[in-house]
């Protein structure tokens, strides 16, 4: 993989153009590179390479690259998996400086065919040359009419150039989103797929997009990734260009995430772990494909939305409500106008309904200036970020849009950074013009409000400035040998995470002495690095009042635990104060085999797996972020006092987060995981009661 964008210029922009198997054929894999060019009146130099033919559909053929007699920049390979090395050999010598290996055959089908796809990379690594694929259909320029692979889609229609990129794993995805997203009217900028990924992948080729001054907005369809570093360093170079990306991130589910590893080979990672590096990194997770082609075609032609309010402007009541209803769902706000407004729009139409949703009512279906009058009024109200209006059949009706059009032109040049969005049925035409002039065009309300909801989002995750990186202090070595929960609970107490007063006790006598010294009511707990949850095999007894009980509940609780799990050493008992008046949370850490340490935090207790109230972020994470996970969580009231029951405090939760993900940063390779279950958190302070440290296999 290469660092440096400026490598896939090559790729992107090449000055010459060799086919290494080009075919007469133009419906022919090494013909259609061709035929697209041919067609698309690419003006730089294109030289077929065929030992059996002096000329390929028109153009003078080669028998090889060394017979040209000139510099070759790029060079497509379309030959049988057999023939690849050679190709590509011929390629090196001949000083090509980008290569497209159509050809499957290598790691999609077998691990030797995997071995030799590596070695080919490596060799290409070597030279300096940006490799891609193989097994993949290829990229193209639109611009500038370059056509580098074998797209079907492109026998269809030929896109004239736009400002929309599109990166795909998948070439049949990709192909079809090209046909997909073209038919709602979006234009291309420049497309690729990146097939097997033996060298050039999704990452690099989302990273020269995001520097490009042609692509205004990215597309990709991702289904793993074996290099997470790259893919977060791509997706922050997109943010500090202020660049959308929307990712289409399959396998969500076991079986989604089995197809995605055995079509690329790459690792699927923990699906929630995706959403979590896409979120820290500005980008937008598409759920479908025409979810990324909406928000594609919004962002393409009008600008981010600066915050999340909407006004609303509708005939119809209806309308309205469908709005606000998705408006709820997507983050969007629709601010009440301020009573000199309505009073405004009440001497237009006295019987409207001006509060937002503006419903003009249906007088204004007479007289459409009325409409457009009103509608003035709320996109040059400050209160608002964008406006919607519904327009139900208007756009059907050339003699109707006619009495709105210029009126809606005139605002969109009036307020060129208020974004704009109409719903209502249209004539392509109509919609045409609509977006020549930076207006949205829906038919669907709902799905309007949608779209709106998430680029106010992509608006405020595109204006944020970075954060400076968190310190990481080299740390010790972990301990030898596997961790108990008092020696985790050492360890991270170490590290300035606060936890409850605890005493460890290896008889029944030692257990009430310790009880007594603690103060009662006090909870019980198993000691044993061989279990991880100890209230499973009836490890933990709770609210135990004075000595007796301690006595009593130590010899039901060693045999219970003993009979349920009758391997594990027990070592004792762990002993502490009952804390209550709290809300019990989780913290922890995984490290996912893409990304690496991720710091987790949600609602905890013996429910966590259940309910899997968590948010993931990567470590280690700023005061800011960890504050921001908190607020993340569905059980956020339970935090914030719900039920006339005083608030926790935030701010340890936070700091502890923080602490917990410097630890795991420090020891990324040492750690398979931590469990802080539960961190108990109170209206002032708050302690960790329970601590389970997973070392790697390597640190054992």
């Amino acid at each position: 993989m290469h660092t440096t964008a400026h490598l896939l210029d090559c790729l992107f922009k090449p000055q010459s153009i060799a086919v290494i198997g080009a075919s007469s054929d133009p419906h022919k894999i090494g013909g259609r590179p061709l035929a697209y060019m041919r067609r698309s009146g690419f003006a730089l130099p294109i030289y077929p390479i065929n030992p059996k033919q002096n000329e390929v559909q028109g153009i003078k053929a080669f028998p090889s690259l060394a017979a040209i007699g000139a510099p070759v920049d790029q060079v497509i390979v379309a030959v049988s998996s057999a023939q690849v090395p050679t190709a590509i050999d011929e390629a090196l010598a001949a000083k090509a400086r980008s290569i497209i290996v159509f050809s499957s055959g290598f790691a999609d089908v077998s691990e030797a065919g995997r071995q030799t796809q590596e070695a080919l990379a490596q060799r290409c690594r070597d030279a300096g040359v940006p490799l891609v694929g193989p097994n993949c259909m290829g990229a193209f320029s639109a611009a500038s009419g370059m056509y580098a692979t074998f797209m079907t889609a492109l026998e269809h229609e030929l896109f004239a150039a736009g400002h929309v990129g599109i990166v795909s794993q998948s070439g049949a995805i990709g192909s079809y989103l090209y046909g997909l997203a073209g038919d709602r009217g979006l234009r291309f900028s420049h497309f690729v797929a990146t097939g097997n990924e033996s060298d050039i992948d999704v990452a690099d080729c989302i990273e020269w997009m995001a520097q490009d001054t042609d692509t205004k907005v990215v597309m990709a369809y991702l289904e793993g990734s074996r290099n997470g570093e790259r893919l977060r360093q791509a997706l922050r170079v997109a943010r500090q260009h202020r660049k959308p990306v929307i990712v289409m991130k399959v396998g969500r589910s076991e079986q989604g995430a089995a197809a995605a590893a055995s079509h690329t080979g790459s690792l699927a990672g923990a699906d929630t772990v995706y959403d979590a590096i896409l979120t820290e990194s500005g980008a937008w997770r598409a759920n479908t494909l025409e979810e990324m082609v909406d928000l594609a075609y919004a962002c393409s032609i009008a600008p981010l939305p600066k915050g999340n309010r909407l006004g609303m402007v509708t005939p119809s009541g209806g309308a309205g409500v469908i709005s606000a209803d998705a408006a709820s769902q997507c983050g969007l706000v629709l601010p009440t106008l301020p009573q000199h407004l309505q009073e405004a729009i009440r001497a237009i139409v006295p019987f409207s309904s001006p509060i937002n949703p503006v419903d003009t009512t249906a007088q204004t279906i007479a007289d459409r200036s009325m409409f457009t009058r009103i509608l003035e009024h709320v996109v040059a109200w400050d209160g608002c970020d964008m406006v919607l209006s519904f327009n139900a059949n208007v756009g059907r009706s050339e003699a109707e849009f006619a009495k709105i059009r210029d009126a809606y032109f005139a605002l969109r040049q009036a307020h060129p950074q208020r974004l704009i969005a109409m719903s209502m049925r249209a004539r392509p035409e109509v919609v045409e013009q609509l977006q020549q002039h930076g207006i949205l065009y829906f038919s669907d309300p709902a799905r309007a409000t949608m779209v709106l909801g998430a680029m106010a989002q992509l608006g405020r995750n595109l204006a944020q400035t970075p954060e400076l990186a968190v310190s990481t202090p080299a740390a010790s070595p972990l301990p030898a040998g596997v961790l108990d929960e008092a020696a985790a609970r050492d360890l991270l107490q170490s590290q300035g995470i606060p936890f409850a007063p605890q005493i460890v006790a290896t008889t029944a006598d030692a257990a009430a002495a310790a009880a007594d010294v603690l103060g009662y009511p006090v909870v019980m707990k198993v000691l044993s690095a061989d279990i991880a949850h100890k209230s499973d095999v009836g490890g933990v007894v709770l609210n135990l009042t004075n000595a007796e009980q301690v006595h009593s509940a130590w010899h039901s609780m060693m045999e219970r635990v003993s009979s349920r799990a009758p391997t594990a050493r027990l070592e004792g008992a762990l002993l502490s104060p009952m804390v209550s008046g709290g809300v019990e949370t989780v913290m922890g850490v995984v490290r996912d085999p893409v990304f690496g340490p991720m710091v987790m935090f949600g609602l905890g207790g013996v429910f966590v797996e259940i309910f899997k109230d968590v948010v993931f972020r990567s470590a280690p994470v700023t005061l800011a972020t960890a504050h921001d996970m908190i607020a993340s969580i569905q059980g956020l009231p339970l935090l914030q006092g719900a039920r006339g029951k005083p608030a926790m405090d935030l701010d340890t939760l936070a700091h502890a987060l923080v602490k917990l993900s410097v630890f795991a940063a420090q020891h990324a390779n040492a750690l398979d995981g931590v469990e802080i279950n539960p961190f108990i958190a109170l209206p002032k302070g708050g302690y960790a009661v329970d601590a389970l440290i997973h070392k790697s296999a390597q640190s054992q």
